[in-house]
């Protein structure tokens, strides 16, 4: 029963460690020392519901239209072989990341702003709801053991990424960190993706 949550603690780590919008903001946040708390807990908040959702709603789906697993795991295959290849050129062109000192310095105005960052992102939809949906599918009755295993990543790295930022300032500055932290993530997620694909193929060839 722990293969699911590993697999899908994994699989979210792999997702959400990228530069991105939402991470450069909490990255910020950490590095100022300013409302570190509540940004790290919207966005554990945000991501365990998208998550659930996810999970939730390809299961009834799935149950509906059984042939939905087939394209599901074309599909999650896909998207996680593209997905490595972007964190790849990331890896062979990094850059710096350097968060703006500027910023909303009331509660409310860092709340509103993360909220933004995490639902007006459309990647979000497609790491959540979309892709940690499908993929909890392949575990069958440890779907749900799957997705703790992602929305626990996702805490993870979230609490990880905003209280340990202030000793990573210096690091992470750095472009050739960046580039060893996308060069793992692209192997990863490369290698789930052929995986994902070779278990689909198995389904409809066995």
């Amino acid at each position: 029963m722990l293969t699911p949550l590993l697999i899908g603690f994994a699989t979210g780590l792999t997702l959400i460690v990228a530069i991105g919008a939402q991470n450069a903001f909490i990255l910020r946040q950490g590095i100022r020392r300013e409302h570190v708390l509540p940004v790290v807990a919207v966005c554990t908040v945000s991501d365990v519901a998208l998550m659930a959702a996810g999970v939730a709603g390809f299961g009834a789906l799935v149950t509906a239209h059984p042939q939905v697993v087939t394209l599901a795991r074309f599909g999650g295959a896909a998207f996680l072989i593209v997905y490595g290849m972007l964190a790849a050129r990331r890896a062979w062109r990094p850059s710096g990341l350097t968060p703006s000192h500027a910023g909303p310095s009331r509660l409310a105005g860092v709340v509103l702003t993360c909220l933004a960052f995490t639902f007006l992102n459309p990647h979000v939809y497609l790491d959540t709801v979309v892709l940690i949906g499908a993929l909890s599918n392949e575990h069958r009755d440890g779907r749900w053991l799957f997705g703790v295993g992602a929305a626990v990543a996702s805490a993870v790295w979230f609490t990880t990424l905003g209280f340990g930022a202030g000793r990573l300032r210096g690091l992470f500055a750095r472009p050739t960190a960046w580039r060893i932290l996308d060069g793992l993530i692209a192997v990863t997620m490369i290698a789930l993706g052929v995986a994902a694909w070779v278990i689909a193929l198995l389904w409809i060839f066995p």
